[in-house]
């Protein structure tokens, strides 16, 4: 369900145009054009829906980011951190309701993964809606409204982060204690 709507009764176009319209993704892997320099990279997305790029968000979202200095750049002459703010910036830019990221910090050195994880707690300060899909447990811990333990696709557990972090379910246990220090 997203609001009243149940989105599993949509056909296959209409549920295009939804996410098109409402869902903004940012995946592990970076997923940039190799043709294409930072700032085509951002716009593309918004492009290709026929419309215009809003300057004053584009603006916004590349000084948020950090990375002004780096829209002429192709992504190999990015780091993988520079990568990852330009696929952030990339969904930004069509203006989503929900951001959804798939283990945004798993392919990055911790120093990389500090700076992804500080623009995401940005977002978190903007109230955007973000699902997130990571084994970084104490940003989840820190960050979350909700936290949903899955395992093998089967929900396990579910709750605000004091109630997982303090679960008597032994396998979130086990998980989490794994990651913690």
């Amino acid at each position: 369900l997203y609001g009243d709507t149940n989105i599993s009764d949509m056909n296959e176009n209409t549920l295009s145009a939804f996410r098109r319209k409402n869902i903004g993704f940012v995946f592990q892997q970076y997923y940039l054009i190799p043709e294409l320099t930072a700032e085509e990279n951002i716009k593309y997305p918004v492009y290709l829906s026929k419309k215009a790029v809003d300057g004053a968000l584009f603006k916004r979202l590349v000084d948020t980011l950090e990375i002004s200095d780096r829209l002429g750049h192709m992504p190999s002459q990015l780091s993988g951190g520079q990568q990852q703010r330009v696929s952030i910036a990339r969904a930004l830019a069509r203006q989503p309701k929900i951001l959804f990221f798939d283990e945004p910090t798993s392919a990055l050195d911790p120093e990389l993964t500090g700076e992804v994880l500080k623009v995401i707690r940005e977002l978190a300060k903007e109230h955007m809606t973000m699902i997130i899909v990571t084994h970084e447990m104490q940003f989840a811990r820190e960050l979350s409204d909700r936290i949903i333990f899955m395992e093998e696709g089967v929900m396990k557990a579910q709750g605000t982060p004091e109630e997982l972090f303090s679960s008597d379910n032994e396998r979130v246990r086990g998980f989490i204690g794994k990651f913690q220090s």
